[in-house]
């Protein structure tokens, strides 16, 4: 007979808790934001943007203004129509009150103030009122007067002031913040001006007409960043592919169908990727969604018809599938819907199943319009796909025989590896090393418990210039797909990942960085999975052993070494400069880049899909121009290395 084990917790009536107000955000904050890591801390200025924005898809603002201070406040300012600050007749406090401080309060929710908006819920700007050490809301109203409001932690501490007067037309809305250091307890936790104006540029592109300026005053002089696109995603289709060769114009197709306003925008070129971006009431859904989904079904069906009529493809071929047609495709997907619904607050996959047969029906219309009145156009689209159906179908052979060989290799394993032994993924790591000199000594100097070691020989293939086929053929490629364990492309799997931890470990010279760049093109382009679950990181070795008597230090960055050499004034130093992870001995490599204990990783993360993918193609792709102007206008930065 079971015996029932006594639980020494109390459960009771009076341990059922219930948060009142945002009490509930500040326990929880990975439900509202996201976590409390710098991309929550993004994401809170993310939530008062789209406020603004949604001002502006109800056409009363086309100007919104963000500035960030030295003391890291941040300040949202548009021209909309002002959040409303009379009495609400239920409730019976002001309207800002109530917007800023309740959850699920707002003015999105019966479709009387606003047709469509990216806020759904009535938790964004809340939730940031709630995670904030202090918030003020400034109004101006179209009485006349300006208010102001402020909160500290989520709660009011001041009424609703009239603080001066203003022009009745000129509307709008200040909200002012300091996130809550007691919530975001990370060290030298800061915003990321790239990754805000790479926000902000997606939000100007799909919100056409609208002006948005950074301003970041935490330098000097301030930095300054204006966004405005006449275009919208006609021309952000035009931006993601200035650095290829297009195959023809952009086409563009906006029209409503039951009350779903759709847009889109897209392009083939010569690339071998895919660039899909997808927003509904212009957020950023990363997981894509239903709209998504609607677009490709149209697409890979249009292409298909296309084909059948040209006669490329012939009656007892087989349709082109949707890896085919897609690739080389950038394309856009803007959709505005009154009733949104989203997997979660934020906001990464929409899920309305009736945006699916509206960007589906508006697609394949435009598209087969499309190819009538350009039928060259059509050509080239289609024989890309069969050039990219013959290239699959090869690559998908070299595939089988690099997944057979792993499994036949599953005792010695690919290459030079020198594996670890424990066998538990989550405690295993693998050191992707540049060189055999620089192996011999990871081999030597690490933990054969849980550390293995891939050396690899000389430079990868340059994957962002090569098809799915040859890449599979090549020998290094081979052995990092087999020591993985874990497959790429479509067949990517991260539950067969043979370590927790794929660290990138190269010489601190121009030839390691772009071996590191190399092999950061390979992980995005064929296993991104690895990126978004967490588990690729890069190896920093030091640069500079120094000596002064007894004392010695090893030195990261050129900074580091000026400091130092400073704080040794009038002492005898010598230096020593590493260029080569095979300069250090077994110790020195374990002690300084190696040991969990004292080591600097470098974990790689996405931030931007669309910036990354233009990133890595302007540097590794096969237009000159634009890398050379990258570099030179970067050169001061890299004039210190040595070449």
């Amino acid at each position: 007979m079971a015996v029932k084990t006594t639980n020494t917790l109390k459960y009771d009536a009076s341990t059922i808790q219930v948060l009142e107000g945002l009490e509930a955000v500040r326990r929880r904050p990975g439900m509202y934001v996201g976590g409390t890591d710098v991309h929550a801390l993004h994401h809170l200025v993310y939530e008062v943007v789209d406020n603004s924005i949604d001002e502006a898809l109800a056409e009363a603002c086309d100007h919104i203004r963000v500035v960030i201070e030295p003391d890291l406040t941040v300040s949202v300012a548009d021209n909309g129509r002002g959040i409303p600050v009379g009495v609400h007749a239920e409730k019976g406090i002001s309207a800002l009150t109530l917007v800023l401080s309740t959850l699920h309060a707002g003015g999105k929710f019966d479709g009387g103030g606003y047709k469509v908006s990216g806020g759904l819920h009535g938790v964004g700007v809340s939730a940031v009122n709630a995670l904030s050490e202090w918030l003020e809301a400034t109004v101006r109203s179209d009485d006349g007067k300006v208010y102001r409001q402020r909160f500290e932690r989520g709660k009011p501490v001041t009424g609703v002031d009239v603080i001066g007067s203003c022009d009745p037309d000129d509307t709008g809305t200040t909200v002012a913040f300091r996130f809550d250091t007691r919530i975001f307890t990370e060290p030298d936790l800061s915003y990321s001006f790239e990754t805000l104006a790479q926000r902000f540029r997606e939000m100007a592109f799909v919100t056409r007409g609208v002006t948005i300026d950074l301003i970041d005053r935490r330098v000097v002089p301030e930095r300054r960043l204006t966004f405005y696109f006449e275009g919208g995603i006609r021309s952000f289709v035009k931006y993601l592919d200035r650095n290829r060769e297009a195959l023809h114009e952009p086409l563009y197709i906006e029209k409503e169908v039951d009350g779903v306003i759709v847009e889109v925008a897209f392009q083939y070129s010569d690339s071998y990727n895919e660039t899909m971006l997808c927003f509904a009431n212009t957020i950023n859904t990363i997981d894509g969604g239903s709209h998504l989904t609607g677009f490709r079904s149209a697409i890979t069906r249009a292409i298909n018809d296309a084909g059948r009529k040209l006669s490329v493809l012939r009656d007892s071929d087989a349709n082109l599938s949707g890896d085919d047609v897609r690739e080389g495709l950038t394309a856009v997907i803007s959709v505005k819907v009154a009733e949104p619904q989203f997997e979660s607050q934020t906001k990464v996959k929409l899920m309305n199943p009736e945006v699916r047969f509206a960007v589906e029906t508006v697609t394949s219309d435009a598209i087969s319009e499309f190819f009538e009145t350009d039928p060259k156009a059509a050509r080239r689209i289609v024989e890309k796909g069969l050039t990219a159906l013959k290239a699959r179908a090869a690559a998908r052979k070299a595939r089988d025989l690099v997944i057979r060989k792993s499994a036949l290799e599953s005792m010695t394993l690919p290459g030079k590896l020198a594996d670890c032994s424990s066998r538990d993924p989550s405690v295993s790591e693998i050191f992707i090393v540049e060189g055999d000199s620089a192996g011999g000594s990871a081999k030597q100097g690490r933990d054969r418990q849980f550390q293995a070691i891939l050396p690899l020989r000389g430079k990868i293939l340059n994957t962002e210039r090569a098809g799915l086929n040859k890449i599979l053929s090549n020998r290094e490629i081979q052995a990092i797909i087999s020591a993985l364990g874990c497959g790429i492309s479509d067949q990517f799997s991260v539950e067969n990942l043979r370590y927790d931890r794929v660290i990138i470990m190269t010489d601190a010279d121009v030839d390691g960085a772009h071996i590191t760049t190399l092999l950061l093109t390979f992980f995005f382009r064929y296993m991104v999975r690895l990126i978004e679950t967490g588990h690729l990181y890069i190896a920093q070795p030091p640069l500079y052993l120094l000596k002064a008597g007894r004392d010695e230090q090893y030195l990261y960055t050129e900074t580091d070494l000026a400091r130092t050499l400073r704080e040794l004034e009038g002492r005898k130093v010598s230096m020593q400069r590493y260029k080569g992870l095979g300069e250090m001995n077994p110790n020195q490599l374990w002690e300084t880049t190696m040991d969990p204990n004292k080591r600097t990783l470098r974990r790689v993360r996405i931030e931007d899909a669309a910036e990354a993918d233009r990133i890595f193609d302007m540097l590794m792709g096969s237009a000159v121009p634009p890398r050379r102007k990258f570099i030179q206008s970067h050169a001061l930065e890299v004039q210190n290395l040595d070449v």
